[in-house]
């Protein structure tokens, strides 16, 4: 038997992209991959005699480094069982595959209900990724399938089995007893300590992996493919920290382009960064102006007497490059290119960025962008991107590949108050990129919540390891715009076939503890409640209702995003009779059937809170009641002269000082009893916001205009504190 290493040398030395079917099991077994025995003959009679050996039923196949597809050829002849039937499917073998045959595998009849695939592949971004799923005809039909990057821990692979949608194959199953997990995660951890040590391997592909009545597993069919003349793909350098995160504390700012014209780049930014109320020094350059604004206007750079921290560029692209040498005389650090026409613009705006990064890398200027909306920081007053809205200083550190996007969600925070630790619109990325940005929020003590909008990532493998250890300390919220699979070459396995760019970058970050969420307006929900409420320790939840039919509704939702209603105990439900009317539901969800005493939604949830089966509490309808009456009593000024005005006066204050403390009451509620606490609002106003601020309170009152928002919100936040509770522990 030949070594894994004597196999991949005798493959490169032949300079074949296919190692043959028995050739990689020989591979495989050297990984403690269990294989099903076979012998490899030369024609029928050898067959015939191979057969014997093994006894009755076999199968007969094909083998070559052709035949990567052999069952859709006819190349595959399962349960034979005589000699004759074994020489005339040998013999139509030989026929069918042709020029392609180098040889018969003859293999013993593997019996067993289940069978499944395992592989692995080398993705473009993310480097190797490991795949198991439901095996045989099935596989590419059902695409039943989970998938985690390379290098696998325990951890990793107790997971994979768990998502598998069919995993109750791997369970006692029609007779059959469980399926030996030991060797599931025997095969996996082989095909990662393939991919660690073999790099020259594109593709890994074990199909079917057969588990017997006993719950035993062979491989009866692989395929090993390795690179050939594929081109490795190159990353762009990591930018230096220090200076990035200067770029967002800049004492000066030139604006290279700055102009009197409205609706120009070069008007709004300084306008935005002005009106913001930006601190620090601000030059004006423009060699056809005198004045803008009121303020001198500079020529050039070189003018400048003072140091210049930030350079913002909104000049044709044609001309950056001659401000490279001009900015590095200067001593300009960083950057922010808001012009437009390179690489988004074809072949030749590619070069001219190209060019700009490596005379701007030489000269030891970062860029941001090009291509961008711009940078913003409220705790520096810095406003300088084309959303002229002045979010609040937060903890929410917000990255966006579209300048639309990001417009939209800086708006959004404005209008719910949710704080901001600072904005970038990325851009082209030409030199700082995704994973760029990640490392800075690992390190930055004020991010408290990571919220990106990607539609790709440079370097796959740096943004997976980025956001694992940026996870383990703050929670990553991801949008991915694109989602729809890449084109690209036919692929040559089931594995190659399963893998899409979705898939893979899924699996990247439900491995790496990132919450992905599929609307703009989810991610700023997630961030709002990781701003402002504790993690839930688990996810029961108590639902507390102002009518019933909210609390169906809420109920299905939290069971379609794996939340759990537990049964109200013995105990609660009497201290609950107690306050609430006969007729109250006595159910999770409570439903505390509309009534006008204020005092019941003030100690219902706090009984729910106190109670230990329930993590997390959500609301319905307290929140927003004063709308309902104001427009109740506005309707009876209108048809009721007679009745006082001070007494209708009066019962709108009466509302609106219960709704004031009744946030105060849930956010000190929170606080006390350290678990999160939702709201659903029953109507919205402009004065409606999705965060209320307390006085020396650590928490906040949060609000959700639907129950759909409020239970996603609160999944994602129970997705995250399982995966954090998960990775706090060894393996």
């Amino acid at each position: 038997m030949h070594s894994p290493a004597d196999i991949m040398e005798k493959s490169l030395n032949q300079n074949r992209r296919v190692i043959c079917e028995d050739e990689a099991k020989q591979f495989l077994k050297g990984f403690s991959i269990p294989v099903v025995g076979e012998t490899r003959v030369n024609d029928a009679d050898e067959a015939v005699a191979a057969a014997g050996e093994f006894g009755f039923p076999v199968v007969v196949k094909a083998v070559g480094a052709a035949l990567t597809h052999k069952s859709e050829r006819g190349l595959v002849k399962t349960g034979l069982n005589s000699d004759l039937e074994v020489k005339n499917a040998a013999e139509t073998v030989m026929e069918k595959a042709g020029k392609d045959l180098e040889g018969l595998l003859v293999q013993p009849a593997v019996k067993g209900k289940r069978e499944f695939v395992a592989g692995m592949f080398k993705d473009e971004q993310f480097g190797p990724v490991i795949m198991f799923g439901l095996g045989g005809i099935f596989t590419e039909v059902l695409s039943d399938v989970v998938f985690r990057i390379a290098p696998l821990v325990e951890r990793d692979m107790d997971e994979m089995l768990d998502e598998l949608g069919s995993k109750a194959l791997l369970e006692d199953f029609r007779g059959e007893k469980a399926v030996d997990l030991a060797q599931v995660k025997a095969v996996l951890s082989g095909l990662s300590a393939i991919a660690g040590e073999f790099p020259a391997i594109r593709e890994i592909d074990i199909n079917p992996l057969i588990a017997d009545a006993g719950g035993s597993l062979q491989a009866v069919d692989a395929l090993i493919i390795t690179h050939g003349d594929r081109e490795e793909k190159t990353s762009p350098p990591a930018v230096d920290q220090k200076t990035l995160g200067s770029l967002f504390y800049p004492e000066s700012i030139a604006f290279v382009g700055a102009s009197a014209t409205l609706g120009k780049w070069g008007h709004m930014l300084v306008t935005n960064t002005l009106s913001g109320g930006y601190r620090g020094e601000i030059y004006l350059v423009n060699p056809t102006s005198r004045t803008i604004s009121g303020k001198e206007v500079y020529a050039s750079v070189t003018d400048i007497q003072g140091e210049i921290d930030l350079a913002v560029v909104t000049i044709p692209a044609h001309k950056v490059l001659e401000q490279i040498p001009l900015f590095k005389k200067k001593g300009v650090k960083g950057m922010l290119l808001i012009t437009s026409g390179f690489r988004e613009t074809g072949s030749d705006g590619a070069l001219l960025e190209e060019k700009l990064v490596k005379e701007a890398h030489e000269a030891g200027i970062i860029i941001l962008g090009p291509n961008t909306m711009g940078i913003c920081n409220p705790h520096k007053r810095l406003f300088c991107n084309g959303a002229h809205v002045h979010p609040i200083p937060g903890s929410t550190a917000l990255v966006c590949q579209s300048g639309n996007m990001g417009t939209q969600l800086l708006a959004f925070a404005c209008q719910q108050d949710v704080g901001i630790r600072a904005f970038s619109g990325s851009g082209n990325e030409a030199m700082v990129t995704i994973e760029d940005y990640m490392e800075a929020f690992e390190l930055d003590e004020k991010t408290k919540t990571v919220v990106l909008y990607l539609e790709s990532v440079k370097d796959g493998h740096r943004f997976f390891n980025s956001a694992l250890r940026v996870s383990r300390k703050k929670p990553v919220v991801v949008l991915k715009g694109g989602r729809t699979r890449a084109g690209g070459e036919a692929a040559s396995s089931h594995t190659g076939a399963l893998a899409s760019n979705t898939k893979v970058f899924d699996a990247a970050c439900r491995q790496a503890g990132v919450i992905q969420v599929q609307q703009p307006m989810e991610l700023l929900d997630l961030s709002a409640v990781f701003s402002s409420l504790p993690l839930p320790r688990g996810n029961r939840v108590a639902i507390m209702t102002l009518g019933g039919g909210w609390g169906v509704i809420t109920t299905d939702l939290c069971m379609e995003y794996g939340l759990e209603l537990p049964t109200l105990s013995h105990a609660i439900t009497e201290k609950l009779d107690a306050m609430l009317p006969s007729y109250w539901s006595r159910a999770n969800p409570v439903d505390i059937v509309g009534e006008n005493d204020t005092r019941i939604p003030m100690v219902t949830v706090e009984e729910l809170l106190k109670w230990d089966g329930c993590d997390a509490v959500i609301h319905l309808g307290i929140h927003g009641k004063r709308i309902f009456v104001e427009n109740m009593v506005n309707s009876i000024a209108q048809v009721d002269p007679d009745y006082p005005e001070e007494d209708l006066e009066q019962v709108k204050q009466q509302l609106l000082q219960f709704e004031q403390d009744y946030i105060e009451h849930v956010a000190r509620l929170t606080e006390k009893y350290e678990k999160p606490v939702l709201g659903v609002s029953l109507l919205s106003d402009h004065k409606t916001r999705t965060l209320y601020r307390i006085d020396q309170c650590r928490y906040k009152g949060v609000f959700f205009p639907s129950p759909e928002r409020a239970v996603k919100a609160l999944a994602g936040m129970c997705q995250y504190s399982r995966w954090l509770e998960n990775h706090q522990k060894p393996g």
